[in-house]
This record gives structure tokens, C-alpha cells and sequence, in this order.
């Protein structure tokens, strides 16, 4: 019985890991979509910083990335079309994975 209990401990103890893993690496993902966009719109130090907060921000509205999307997607306007911005979201998600996972191992 101690080992099924252990086991169950063990799962649980990973899903929350992974959980939390998977919320840090959307938060630096969305950290540098908005150091990306700032930049695009001219934004640099201190206003590029205060901007990539509101994007992190904006991931608390709704489940899911759409609501970072809209917030960046209609800052930008016309300087970076829809598949720009997802392909961007995308390959920071890569990113911030790997960052994450790094500072971790430290």
C-alpha cells in the first residue's frame, strides 16, 4: 500500500511541477513578445520594461493565448500582421522554455 501511496505522491508532485513550469514559461514567453513588440513600436528602457508587463497582464483576462494575441496584435496594428505575431508568439514559447528550464538547472 506505502508504495501505490508513494506512487500517487509522485504523479501528483510532477503534474504540479509541470504545471508550474508550463505558467513560467507563458509568463517569459509573454515578456518577450512584449520586448519584441515594444520594440517594433519604438519603445525602448523603462517604456519597453512598462510594456512587456502590460502583455503579461493581459494573459490574465481569459484561458488560453488569444487574449495576449489581441493585446499585442492591436498595438501593433499594421507594423506586424496576425501570422507574424503567432509565429512570433511560437518561437518564444521555445524560447522561454528553454530559459526556464536553464535557470532551473542552476
Amino acid at each position: 500500500m506505502a508504495s501505490m501511496k508513494d506512487r500517487e505522491n509522485a504523479f501528483e508532485n510532477k503534474y504540479a511541477h509541470d504545471a508550474e513550469m508550463q505558467f513560467k514559461a507563458g509568463a517569459r514567453r509573454n515578456k518577450l513578445l512584449g520586448l519584441w513588440a515594444a520594440d517594433l513600436l519604438g519603445k525602448e528602457g523603462d517604456a519597453a520594461t512598462e510594456y512587456a508587463r502590460e502583455v503579461i497582464k493581459s494573459d490574465f483576462e481569459e484561458a488560453g493565448d488569444e487574449d495576449v494575441f489581441r493585446k499585442v496584435s492591436g498595438d501593433l496594428g499594421d507594423k506586424a500582421d496576425e501570422a507574424t505575431v503567432r509565429a512570433k508568439m511560437e518561437e518564444l514559447m521555445i524560447v522561454a522554455k528553454a530559459q526556464v528550464l536553464d535557470e532551473q538547472e542552476d
